[in-house]
């Protein structure tokens, strides 16, 4: 089978299409092969070296995909044919086929294309996490979510106004700012704009917001600081490097700063996390957009693309 194997940490151009032996399942595991592939910042920070976590060299890339369970190994309820989206790997998923424990492939349903299974995990899962195991948010609650035409930011924008929240968002194209409003968003702000976090907070009536989705909190969090409401709560999903801040605007609204790595998510909370994605995909509450779309080979030019400021969508890989 063909694969993107990385040898070396570097530019996107350290990806190479390769071909691989087949992988075969053992106890607890299955095959699947995959028909589509989800690009996420993250892989893009691994493959470069900068990542807190190095894989073993070489690797291929990924964790995010969807296919059809090919084979499985023994102690296993998975069957073979089952529509899967996956939340792991052990081979990585930038391949035509993938090894993946059994906890880490769930049944996709009928209603959503491979490509939209493939943006599904973390995308869905950051999101649903970020705004209820960590933020704990509630119906009424006012959320801003940075970056919100990304792929993060379209499920927080779904998961959130299907929950009853008051959502605003930020984007940097005409497009993305559509297409925040068409997710579900009241108000969508243009994060180029240098007053665009003092409209935030007129937005809320000058009272402040309640949850903050903070993707580039090494740009945004000071400022994140200053317009939450009393017991305002900021997740940092995402930062490219240090910030100051003011400890005490913390203080005078008795709020929280709360960091997030998927990565880190126990057993129990993954599988709840799980069972709400699926409900959610299944009657249509959640949505995955797909942006764009690009051949397995082209793995380089899809980490480029993941890290632009304009992000729309998720962008998938097809082996």
């Amino acid at each position: 089978m063909k694969a993107i194997r990385v040898h070396e940490f570097g530019p996107p151009e350290v990806m190479r299409l390769e071909e691989v032996p087949d992988p075969r399942a053992g106890a607890g595991q299955v095959v699947v092969r995959v028909e589509a592939v989800g690009v996420n910042p993250v892989e893009a920070y691994v493959r470069s070296g900068s990542y807190a976590r190095k894989p073993v060299l070489p690797y291929t890339p990924g964790a995010d995909a969807a296919g059809v369970v090919e084979s499985v190994g023994t102690d296993i309820s998975v069957r073979e044919g089952m529509r899967v989206y996956t939340s792991g790997s052990v081979s990585g998923v930038y391949a035509q086929k993938a090894l993946c424990q059994g906890v880490d492939v769930h049944e996709l349903p009928d209603n959503v294309s491979f490509s939209q299974g493939a943006a599904v995990n973390v995308p869905y899962a950051t999101a649903y996490r970020a705004l209820y195991q960590r933020a704990h948010a509630m119906a009424g609650e006012n959320v801003l979510v940075h970056g919100a035409s990304g792929g993060v930011g379209v499920a927080a924008i779904q998961i959130a106004r299907a929950a009853g929240m008051k959502v605003f968002g930020t984007a940097g194209s005409q497009k993305g700012k559509e297409l925040v409003l068409q997710q579900g968003a009241y108000e969508v702000l243009d994060h180029k704009a240098s007053d665009h976090m003092d409209q935030a907070l007129a937005l809320t009536g000058g009272r402040g917001v309640d949850v903050v989705l903070e993707m580039l909190a090494n740009v945004n969090l000071a400022k994140d600081l200053q317009i939450l409401a009393p017991g305002g709560r900021v997740v940092v999903i995402g930062s490219r490097g240090p910030i100051q801040i003011d400890p005490r605007e913390t203080m005078i609204r008795d709020s929280a700063i709360l960091g997030m790595l998927l990565f880190n998510t126990p057993e129990r909370d993954l599988k709840a996390i799980h069972s709400a994605l699926n409900a959610g995909l299944s009657n249509g509450t959640l949505r995955p957009v797909v942006g764009k779309t690009m051949p397995l080979a082209e793995a380089p030019k899809a980490h480029r693309d993941v890290l632009e400021s304009s992000a729309y969508g998720k962008i998938v890989l097809i082996p």
